[in-house]
């Protein structure tokens, strides 16, 4: 029962973002931007109204949602750390810096940690190329990251 009340409870919340952009020439993606900033994520539940709104099929809804990396399919941890893998910060050791902050987050690029504490996820720049290595924590852009930076990082994060 709960499941049905929470999917009618997206469809419903879907349905009023729908109308807020549906007059927009190209609505889908400002569609898809309020429903993450609604949710957190786009609920798969959401994408049959948004393909029967907009008369496209679900498998397009469904591919534009996959196709860029800023919509989230799962709800995002209480902190997001983008860590920029583009080629100006791996040529300043953004690899090395990488593989650390998996480490010690404990989890991997598109993963949340089960306690819902951070997820890590990749940026293909973050527009501080002369600062780099670069990242965004909740929002928060940090250029010229070394190893301690990235511990510090990761220990408020996981806090």
């Amino acid at each position: 029962m709960r499941m049905q009340q929470a999917s009618t409870q997206i469809a419903a919340r879907t349905a009023a973002i729908i109308a807020e952009h549906q007059g927009l020439e190209g609505p889908l993606l400002p569609i898809l931007h309020g429903i993450q900033d609604e949710f957190g994520y786009v609920p798969q539940d959401a994408l049959p109204v948004i393909a029967d709104a907009l008369n496209i099929s679900n498998a397009e809804v469904h591919g534009v949602v996959t196709f860029y990396h800023d919509y989230r399919r799962e709800p995002a941890g209480r902190h997001v750390v983008k860590l920029c893998r583009a080629e100006a910060c791996q040529s300043m050791g953004g690899d090395a810096l990488a593989a650390k902050l998996e480490a010690l987050l404990g989890i991997g690029f598109h993963e949340t940690s089960a306690d819902g504490a951070v997820t890590l996820e990749p940026a293909y720049c973050l527009g501080l190329c002369a600062c780099a290595p670069s990242a965004m924590v909740d929002g928060e852009v940090i250029g010229r990251l070394d190893a301690e930076r990235i511990e510090e990082i990761a220990r408020e994060v996981r806090a």
